[in-house]
């Protein structure tokens, strides 16, 4: 009987899946209650003001008199204004406006902030040139200034391109224009500490161009602080919108904005309370989930902050 050597299967090795950025990141920013709860509320305000109207088929702008000034029922679930226009209607069309301008006003400055604070952060002789413009940026006051602006081009806007229209381009420019500076300082300090690191040094010693190193290396490492700074931006730019709008400055009357009904609500506040109520809680929880949000994706995306 000869001895035979039975091979014995090798011992399987246990492989764990290798976990996306986006994975982890979704797994920090689940891990942050406030972001999860600003993420459903802010998803239902969007499914409300987008869909909604297909189930609650009432034109905002329909003018029933005899329904005028009527506090909360089944036909009219936030009530009626003095017009008897339907206060539910009213809220959601304004809130389609108000995070149009809030998203676009949002996008157009997180443009030009990156834009400053990429050329100021890597070249060294554009930094100074920058930083005063965005310092003198910083030291306007804002709220007069837009006054001015709305004041002086409101009129010619409105003439060249009608006017819902010219008052939406020039609330959004206004916003944009004025809601940058903070980006610029952000991306700048990230680009200051990431063009010093040796991967850029090495990039640079391969002869790679500037552009192609800004792309490559800078834009997508400075990603963070930019995600953080555009949801800080839309909250900014829908409370800017909501006081233009409660000051008589935003969109007209029969364009209804969520600022806009708080203006023409605050006459009425004695005798139907719940016309400034509504707009005002929806903006309220608007800006409160995005804020919440913006802090989840700060965490998720801070190495620091990753859990082994």
């Amino acid at each position: 009987m000869t001895d035979a050597t039975i091979a014995s299967p090798a011992p399987a090795i246990a492989s764990t899946p290798t976990r996306s950025a986006m994975a982890d990141m979704w797994r920090q920013f689940s891990a942050h209650k406030g972001g999860v709860a600003g993420l459903i509320v802010f998803v239902f305000i969007l499914l409300a003001v987008y869909v909604g109207p297909y189930i609650h088929r009432v034109a905002p702008n329909q003018i029933n008199i005899r329904d005028k000034n009527q506090w909360p029922s089944l036909a009219h679930p936030f009530g009626t204004d003095n017009l008897g226009k339907d206060m539910l209607a009213q809220v959601l069309a304004g809130g389609r406006i108000s995070l149009a301008v809030g998203i676009t006003a949002m996008l157009l400055a997180l443009f030009l902030g990156t834009l400053v604070g990429v050329l100021s952060g890597y070249f060294r002789r554009l930094d100074g040139p920058l930083m005063r413009i965005t310092d003198l940026f910083l030291a306007l006051p804002l709220l007069p200034l837009l006054l001015v602006i709305l004041l002086l081009f409101r009129d010619t806007l409105r003439a060249a391109f009608g006017p819902e229209t010219g008052i939406f381009i020039l609330i959004v420019v206004v916003i944009g224009v004025t809601s940058w500076m903070h980006t610029a300082r952000i991306v700048r300090g990230d680009v200051l500490a990431i063009k010093s690191q040796e991967f850029v040094l090495a990039a640079k010693s391969s002869g790679m161009r500037e552009y192609r190193i800004v792309l490559k290396h800078i834009l997508p490492n400075v990603l963070s602080s930019i995600m953080v700074s555009a949801t800080l931006g839309i909250a900014s730019a829908i409370i800017t919108e909501s006081s233009l709008s409660f000051l008589g400055l935003g969109f007209p009357s029969d364009f209804p904005t969520w600022g806009r009904l708080l203006f023409d609500g605050a006459n009425f506040l004695q005798l139907t309370p719940s016309r400034v109520l509504w707009p005002g809680l929806a903006i309220s929880m608007t800006v409160l989930s995005v804020n919440y949000m913006g802090d989840a994706i700060r965490d998720a995306l801070d190495p620091r902050a990753v859990k082994r």
